[in-house]
């Protein structure tokens, strides 16, 4: 039997889904009691602002998949989407696509996040997601492939008025929610004072109602505590980061 990772579904059902963010050089005892602390959905790290290096890429997503967690990582820019590919095969099994603002940019990102016949991600790296526990043997090519393309979480995020105007169109098919960069989007908001939304929550919503029948669910990139939230669920966001709890 393939190895269970029900991220993918519990996204696209809408579920309230909540991963821990933590640094890639957290000890490993604090990382483990930190998830025992909620019953977490996966594990976030942030690549774009946070130094990492590959052979700590797999080292922390091994000891990740020890503890049943996916781990989800924003990539270092949006013009690496080519690397994806790459990233997947040191143990990721979820990625985040920092500020976007072509269409291009994603259907590259979906290239490289999937295997063919629907994407063109390579085959290869000893250290992917879920080759250890497939009962114990290798899967084949083709096996390991679909099950893959079942199960990897891809997502950008809306960072600029341009994002915001362009939703609908970069929710390329492979993709399964978009996440919402408050900051930068506030500095964009600040250099367009002409554009008819004039705050982060009216972009949301916009982009909510340009999303509303494409399948795809919307999700915040910053950390929100749990009294925090409802606001943003009434909103129709279901997907969050929160960091450990008690820290």
């Amino acid at each position: 039997m393939a190895p269970r990772n029900m991220l993918k579904q519990q996204i696209r059902d809408g579920e309230v889904v909540v991963s821990l963010r933590v640094p890639i050089d957290i000890d490993r005892d604090a990382l483990r009691a930190a998830a025992d602390k909620y019953p977490y959905n996966l594990i976030y790290l942030d690549g774009q602002h946070s130094p990492f290096t590959e052979p700590q890429l797999v080292e922390f997503c091994g000891f990740a998949e020890e503890l049943g967690l996916p781990v989800q990582m924003r990539i270092p820019h949006t013009k690496y989407t080519y690397m994806i590919g790459r990233y997947l095969d040191f143990g990721l099994s979820a990625i985040l696509v920092p500020e976007v603002l072509s269409r291009e940019t994603m259907l590259e990102a979906v290239e490289y996040t999937y295997y063919p016949q629907f994407g063109r991600r390579s085959w290869g790296g000893d250290a992917r997601f879920g080759l250890k526990a497939w009962d114990g043997r290798a899967p084949g090519r083709v096996e390991y492939a679909e099950w893959w393309n079942e199960h990897v979480v891809l997502a950008f995020q809306v960072e600029s008025v341009e994002a915001v105007t362009l939703a609908k169109q970069l929710a390329v098919p492979g993709v399964d929610y978009v996440a919402f960069g408050p900051n930068d989007l506030w500095f964009s908001l600040e250099g367009h004072p002409n554009f008819p939304l004039k705050t982060v929550d009216e972009c949301m919503i916009n982009v909510a109602e340009q999303l509303r029948d494409s399948g795809l669910r919307l999700g915040m990139a910053i950390m929100t505590a749990p009294e925090e939230r409802q606001k943003y669920i009434d909103m129709g966001i279901t997907v969050f980061q929160e960091a450990p709890r008690g820290a």
